[in-house]
């Protein structure tokens, strides 16, 4: 017995130190280091937007329209006087908020209905998977320009029409998940032992398919974040003088020689969106069991 129990410590502290060192590897690696570093900067200035902000965001200074970056404006100044720099910083809760609250319920949402089916099986897994497959036909952001044309422009309708169609994605995740979990020893030794079904799913199956699900949400992030200010680009978001970076940007775009109005809420979607992914990228490498070697 004092053998077994020696061994059985030694693989538990190897298996202990082999998850440290893997975490210290994700640590160390370049994209999430920089990924973590840019989302961080973004959400802060986004948080204290109104006290790091040099101006309101509608705060007009007619006698300065149209002024390329400069000291007094870093960012420049748009058609009717207003900082650029101050908006963008502004823009930045509009666009990440949208972005993020659409993950969470579609992340939330999705894996509570996919979970479920997957687990339950017969004629209502076949209906569910069914309805994903007739949402995900078409492209996410074309589907939530449809409904949000019906519900009419507005940064709540823009992310309800976003949630309606983010769920799917995170459902069929779910789903085969489950489906992967559900033959293995732990869960049917939790059947046996007479726990209820739901009880099963959400105590023992769940738990063991949130990691797979956190790497979805990190990458989708950017995915928001892109169709949210596409559909502010399109009119159908944020409605002036409310700033958003999409709408930011077609404004720019009706103003060619003032690059700047254009290029900064460009750069900064662009930013947020390549740390979403890399960290998503770097998540999915370090909880995927074949890149542990």
């Amino acid at each position: 017995m004092t053998s077994l129990e020696s061994l059985g410590e030694r693989v538990v502290g190897e298996g202990r130190d082999a998850r440290a060192t893997r975490s210290r590897r994700l640590w160390r690696r370049l994209e999430v280091v920089s990924g973590l570093a840019v989302i961080m900067i973004w959400a802060a200035l986004a948080l204290l937007a109104t006290r790091v902000a040099p101006y309101g965001y509608d705060e007009q200074h007619v006698d300065e329209s149209l002024q390329a970056p400069g000291i007094h404006h870093l960012f420049g100044t748009d058609d009717l006087g207003r900082d650029v720099l101050s908006r963008v910083l502004h823009g930045g809760r509009v666009t990440l908020l949208i972005g993020l609250g659409v993950v969470i319920v579609g992340g939330v949402v999705g894996t509570a209905i996919g979970a479920a089916s997957g687990y339950v099986g017969g004629l209502a897994d076949e209906l569910i998977m069914r309805a994903t497959e007739v949402i995900m036909a078409f492209p996410s952001i074309v589907l939530a320009m449809a409904i949000a044309v019906a519900m009419g422009p507005g940064i709540l309708h823009a992310a309800m029409a976003m949630a309606l169609v983010w769920w799917p994605g995170f459902a069929r995740l779910a789903r085969a998940e489950v489906l992967g979990v559900k033959p293995l020893g732990y869960v049917e030794a939790a059947v046996a032992i007479g726990q209820r079904p739901l009880s099963v799913l959400w105590r023992t199956i769940t738990p063991n398919i949130l990691a797979r699900m956190l790497v979805l949400a990190t990458v989708d992030l950017g995915n928001a974040v892109v169709t949210a200010a596409g559909l502010s680009f399109l009119g159908l978001g944020a409605v002036p003088p409310t700033p958003e970076w999409g709408q930011m940007v077609s404004a720019g775009r009706e103003l060619p020689t003032a690059w700047w109005i254009a290029t900064f809420p460009g750069l900064a979607i662009f930013t947020t969106v390549i740390a979403f992914n890399f960290l998503g990228d770097a998540l999915r490498d370090h909880l995927d069991p074949r890149n542990r070697t």
